[in-house]
């Protein structure tokens, strides 16, 4: 038996992970992962509502640090590279943890349900972005606009990441920004950005 909860709760999530790559989301049971885990049920239910919050329980861990990063960037700093440099301070967290990212990601990408899941969180962490580019006395619409663009870049980066073993999340991070700058340049290079 787990000695703590910490203890409990990682044992939980290794075990639900490990089933849901070996049997499919859909067949893995509450009662199968307790058992694999070797704890009872209840055990579960202290930590976790339901089998698919083992996936998403970093959720409120991750929002908050994002909100932390993005309040530590100097006010100075324009938006767009506000976003990069908070998302970049992630990265050593995420490196970590690539092993279970990888996990995660192979179990969410085939089954539907947890895909429809994983843009929610998606859209969470934008709001973060957005209510932070607003603090910072942006527009509505542009800490809205740039949050949804700069969390799509954030998402490109971490998929390139997982789906290669040998990529550096944080090169892929700097790589989505850059290109995100070159289209906008492109743009107004070509009168496409002027109103």
């Amino acid at each position: 038996m787990p000695r703590s909860g910490a203890e409990a709760r990682d044992r939980l999530e290794r075990a639900a992970l490990e089933l849901y790559r070996q049997r499919g989301y859909d067949q893995t049971t509450i009662a199968d992962i307790a058992t694999e885990a070797g704890v009872t049920q209840r055990t579960f239910f202290r930590h976790f509502t339901d089998k698919r919050e083992v996936l998403f329980s970093v959720e409120g861990r991750q929002q908050e640090a994002l909100a932390r990063a993005l309040a530590e960037v100097p006010s100075t700093v324009p938006p767009l590279a506000t976003m990069l440099q908070a998302f970049r301070s992630m990265a050593p967290v995420l490196e970590d943890n690539r092993p279970l990212a990888v996990a995660r990601h192979s179990v969410i990408t085939v089954t539907p349900a947890l895909r429809e899941r994983e843009l929610l969180k998606e859209a969470a962490l934008s709001d973060v972005v957005a209510a932070a580019l607003r603090e910072r006395g942006l527009p509505d619409w542009r800490a809205t606009l740039l949050a949804q663009v700069g969390t799509a870049a954030l998402g490109h980066a971490i998929h390139t990441w997982v789906a290669d073993p040998s990529s550096d999340i944080d090169t892929l991070i700097g790589r989505a920004f850059a290109d995100l700058r070159a289209f906008t340049d492109d743009d107004t290079a070509s009168g496409a950005g002027t109103r």
